[in-house]
């Protein structure tokens, strides 16, 4: 009597040999494009006023290819005081994602929360040698929620969307 079990599959079951499960896997990382900008120097180097920094970011996700994806975060800052502008920076880090077997409702909140979550110590540490080797001391951004930061917005386009007014907080 042949053994009924050996037929029977489980959802995590082979097809062909082929390995179906959900997975993304970064395939690379990289400076897309970086400028540092030092408007006063050599001036600048005397100013006794502290600095303002302004820092702004942006997360931007495509498709490249067939299942590949290229996340970037992209990191502006500018640092002023009272005598002028010390210096600006603009950064584009990037990062090539392998997505196999993912369903499309999963593909944003990876890309917009954990991708650049992955990519922010890279990225962070690229602005730091940048600002050190423009002759200033070297800038470490403090970390990121990219997740709180999207439930935020998701939180915000809901209540936009339905006419509720949506709650302020802290980025």
């Amino acid at each position: 009597m042949a053994d009924e079990t050996a037929t029977e599959f489980t959802p995590e079951t082979l097809t062909n040999g082929e390995d179906n499960s959900p997975a993304i896997g970064l395939i690379s990382q990289y400076v897309k494009d970086l400028s540092f900008e030092n408007p006063n120097a050599p001036a600048v180097y005397q100013w006794q006023a502290a600095p303002e920094m302004d820092v702004q970011f942006n997360i931007g996700a495509e498709g490249v290819g067939e299942n590949l994806f290229e996340v970037v975060l992209k990191i502006d800052v500018k640092s002023k005081s009272s005598d002028g502008t010390a210096f600006v920076i603009e950064l584009q880090y990037a990062g090539l994602f392998g997505v196999r077997n993912v369903p499309e409702d999963q593909l944003q909140p990876f890309f917009l929360a954990e991708a650049p979550r992955i990519l922010f110590p890279f990225a962070r540490r690229v602005i730091a040698d940048a600002v050190r080797d423009g002759g200033f001391p070297p800038l470490l951004l403090e970390p990121i929620d990219f997740h709180g930061l999207f439930m935020q917005q998701l939180q915000t386009q809901q209540g936009g969307a339905e006419g509720i007014p949506t709650p302020v907080g802290e980025a």
